[in-house]
């Protein structure tokens, strides 16, 4: 009997990287800059990218001997490529003409990166509304609600309440070892490290930039619970690391240990999966009416009550 060959996954259409010429200050070769200013790709693919066409210079394909200054507009074509496999299907819990509120499923990145450009939410939602754009975001592997902007109205106002902390976020994790009260507050300083493989992250540290978090505990289990948060502050990663330096690293989390910076027996990154996190609620001052919205998702069954 033949063996049925599964499909290839598909490409996508590949991508156009632009940028400006920034910091040269004497003669210096394109393939010099490129390999200093991205020097995650080596200085030999570059010099082959260059030779195949796929760098423009001021619009037109670069040689490798070209010389570059400040301003010059730089176009590095990246054909197809296959990218990691994400979730496809997103819920739309809340639309009208200025505001679409997205339940965004573990797995399927906010927005492209890390080898991620059409598998996103913000690709997924522009097949449905190509007007819409988040005006933030969460983890890969974080669960919930996403608000996405439809005007440019919308997004303006929805951008200013953020800066001035009037949206409120709610979030359910699930964290290791007993808690010692009902209620805390976590006000670690948060900011950038050194990091063997990105060269920074964030994660606590005395430098950082002041940070807040408030936690209710909603069940104690044996040896975790579940936590209902509101990050205060929006720092990158805030949750993860702010109950790791309360010593209750989320349950799973393959990055954040206790005390709120990076494990020293582990090569994970930000995006790896574990970690038990979900945007359950957000609260916001809507941008055409100035009513008070409310929307909430309902969380997986890892981050439910055990006793309901």
């Amino acid at each position: 009997m033949e063996r049925m060959r599964k499909p290839a996954p598909a490409k996508n259409r590949g991508f156009d990287f632009r940028g400006r010429v920034r910091g040269v200050a004497g003669p210096t070769s394109l393939l010099d800059y490129l390999a200093h200013a991205f020097d995650h790709t080596g200085r030999d693919e570059w010099r082959e990218r260059i030779a195949r066409g796929r760098v423009l210079l001021d619009g037109s394909p670069a040689d490798v001997s070209a010389q570059v200054r400040d301003g010059q507009q730089v176009v590095w074509s990246r054909p197809p490529w296959t990218e990691p496999d994400a979730p496809a299907e997103f819920a739309v819990l809340h639309e009208d003409p200025d505001l679409l509120v997205v339940a965004k499923p573990a797995g399927l990145p906010t927005l492209p990166g890390a080898g991620f450009l059409e598998r996103t939410l913000l690709s997924r939602v522009r097949s449905y509304d190509p007007q819409s754009s988040p005006i933030h975001r969460l983890g890969r592997w974080t669960s919930g609600l996403v608000v996405f902007a439809r005007t440019p109205r919308a997004r303006s106002a929805l951008c200013r309440e953020l800066r001035d902390r009037r949206v409120e976020k709610r979030y359910l994790a699930l964290a290791a070892g007993r808690a010692a009260s009902e209620r805390f507050d976590i006000v670690n300083s948060i900011g950038p490290v050194p990091h063997a493989l990105l060269g920074s992250l964030h994660a606590a540290t005395p430098t950082g930039r002041s940070s807040l978090s408030r936690v209710r505990v909603v069940e104690q289990r044996d040896a975790e619970f579940l936590a209902e948060v509101e990050p205060v502050t929006g720092r990158p990663h805030q949750i993860r690391i702010h109950l790791a330096a309360a010593g209750h690293p989320l349950v799973g989390d393959p990055l954040y240990a206790a005390g709120g910076v990076p494990r020293r027996d582990t090569t994970a990154l930000p995006g790896d999966p574990g970690y038990r996190l979900h945007a359950v609620e957000i609260r916001l001052l809507h941008p055409a009416t100035g009513a008070t919205l409310v929307v909430r998702c309902a969380p997986p069954a890892s981050l439910r009550e055990t006793s309901r």
